[in-house]
């Protein structure tokens, strides 16, 4: 049997062991666009729970998992993130009550979560968080059956755990193109490995913000830290040693150090593995050639890296938190939008949304922030638009939190269809038939996103590399392009059709005025004559271009 302060210790230390693997669960994540950042978001969920905890000092059980519940619900971001929530408040509604607990208790607790997660996601997937939240949770209640020892039941869910998430690629063949498990159950894994720490160790993993620099993400380091990149290219390769060839590896060193900072050579009887930093990269696999054959060459512009890696933390400093205030509901609707960037939320202001809440791809706000927008907006129903597909989970969260008022979300996947959605809503109507008219009016625009690869990937034969311009049609990748405006005009292309009537551009941050302006001059030359165009100023991150297309 545990009490509670085993317990509330072991969340902490599950809380902290993810926070300590957060970077290396984000790089799981296997699509090039930017997003949410599975391994950030799972960890500020549960973050939320540990710093509630400190504050707790009672030792029961249950209570500890209802504390946890609740600040997991209030902080839960992204889509894994809710998903964790929701797995540990069915933790808590199982342990109810409970001054102590034993790995029987744990065990059965755990499946009231896993049923409830499975029942929130609209379309549960095998090879996901819920296959080893589920698998986690079987392997607990067979051991339980034989012993209820707390530290026997939970190591045989943490061994499952861990099964489960090696399986995960052989169930989702995207996983296992790609060479990785899934991030989300990788999380899982992690919480569910640091409270085993202390269940069996009586040991708290320490709390660290990330992971140690290594030679392997030394580049995404350099990139956040260091504002004067002396040499502009990264290069690594692996040289294939020729037994025939006696010279000394030290010689290569000696050789790099004259054209470059940051080297390392590393080498056995049969390779030598190089990374520097130079401006002239053929000149050291030049002198790597003196030495054998290139087995592996991989050269990346830096500043370019840098470029990209400043942009997108410029973004995320950005988003500060609104303060929103609640008030009494006067009005019958009321509208909360998720967008970034001022000029998006003076467009969903000035489409009649009360409150707009910052956020969006790569910030995801938690359920906590919608429903303090929510309750800052004076309405009896209050339609909650989130405007991306990783933030509707938080969104409906919600929905139970909110007491004195009527939350409907209206599942908008991205900013084109928020937007459509607001200037279809009909204030004559109930409000069950408006979110159905806005649901609908949704689903009949079509979005185009310009951004820049975040990881080195390949889609559809095409290999992408980190800091390429690429394009999506409806949240397909469809291309990658020199500059912005030739992607965004290249995809309009692609998308008009004769029955298109409207389309809408939406410039962000990062794109200066004239090339919006091409680009805008380009769209009218070809669509003008058939087509109403508008030219409007987001400010988004991330987003160098958003097409609206109806």
């Amino acid at each position: 049997m545990i009490n509670g302060e085993v317990l509330k210790q072991a969340i902490i230390s599950g809380a902290h062991n993810i926070s300590v693997q957060k970077n290396h669960i984000n790089d799981l994540n296997i699509f090039p666009v930017p997003d949410g950042d599975t391994g950030t978001n799972m960890s500020m969920t549960i973050m939320a729970a540990a710093k509630a905890l400190e504050d707790y000092e009672g030792s029961n059980a249950g209570e500890v998992a209802s504390v946890t519940a609740k600040a997991m619900l209030r902080g839960a971001r992204g889509n894994s993130g809710v998903i964790t929530s929701i797995l540990f408040r069915g933790f808590a509604q199982g342990l109810a009550d409970m001054e102590e607990v034993n790995g029987k208790n744990i065990a059965a607790a755990l499946g009231i979560g896993v049923d409830a997660a499975y029942k929130a996601v609209m379309k549960p997937a095998e090879g996901t968080i819920l296959t080893v939240a589920r698998m986690a949770y079987e392997a607990g209640i067979d051991a339980a059956k034989h012993n209820s020892d707390t530290l026997f039941v939970w190591q045989s869910i943490v061994n499952a755990a861990n099964d489960a998430l090696a399986l995960t690629p052989e169930l989702l063949p995207v996983l296992k193109k790609a060479g990785v498990v899934d991030a989300g159950g990788k999380g899982l894994c992690s919480i569910f490995e640091g409270m085993l720490s202390y269940i069996k160790d009586g040991e708290v993993i320490p709390y660290e913000e990330s992971e140690a620099p290594t030679i392997e993400n030394f580049e995404s380091a350099a990139a956040e830290f260091d504002d004067d990149i002396e040499f502009t290219y990264c290069t690594e390769f692996i040289v294939g040693r020729d037994p025939e060839i006696g010279t000394d590896p030290e010689e290569l060193r000696d050789f790099l150090k004259t054209i470059g900072d940051c080297v390392v050579v590393v080498n056995d009887d049969e390779i030598i593995k190089v990374h520097v930093h130079t401006e002239t990269p053929g000149n050291a696999l030049t002198k790597g050639l003196e030495f054998g054959q290139l087995l592996t060459v991989k050269v990346e512009n830096m500043k370019e890296q840098h470029k990209n890696a400043k942009n997108a933390k410029k973004s995320k400093k950005k988003a500060k938190k609104e303060k929103f205030t609640p008030v009494e509901p006067t009005e019958k609707f009321g509208f909360v939008a998720v967008a970034a960037g001022e000029g998006m939320k003076t467009l969903f202001k000035d489409l009649g949304c009360n409150n707009v809440v910052s956020g969006g791809q790569s910030m995801n706000p938690s359920t906590d922030d919608i429903y303090e927008a929510v309750l800052a907006t004076p309405a009896e129903y209050v339609f909650v638009l989130p405007n991306n597909k990783n933030i509707i989970l938080a969104a409906e969260q919600t929905i139970p939190m909110v007491k004195d008022r009527k939350v409907v979300i209206v599942p908008t996947r991205t900013i084109p269809q928020g937007m459509t959605a607001m200037l279809n809503f009909d204030p004559e109507i109930s409000a069950e038939s408006n979110a159905q008219l806005m649901i609908d009016a949704a689903h009949g625009v079509g979005t185009g996103l310009v951004t820049f690869a975040a990881r080195n990937s390949e889609f559809g034969g095409k290999k992408i590399k980190e800091g390429d311009i690429i394009a999506l049609e409806n949240g397909k990748l469809t291309m990658t392009e020199k500059n912005p405006v030739k992607a965004v005009v290249k995809l309009a292309k692609s998308m008009v059709t004769r029955d298109t009537s409207f389309i809408t551009l939406i410039y962000g941050e990062d794109v200066e005025e004239e090339d919006a302006n091409k680009a805008y001059e380009e769209l009218r030359e070809k669509f003008g004559s058939r087509t109403d165009i508008s030219l409007v100023k987001g400010d988004q991150p991330i987003y160098y271009f958003i097409l609206s297309v109806e």
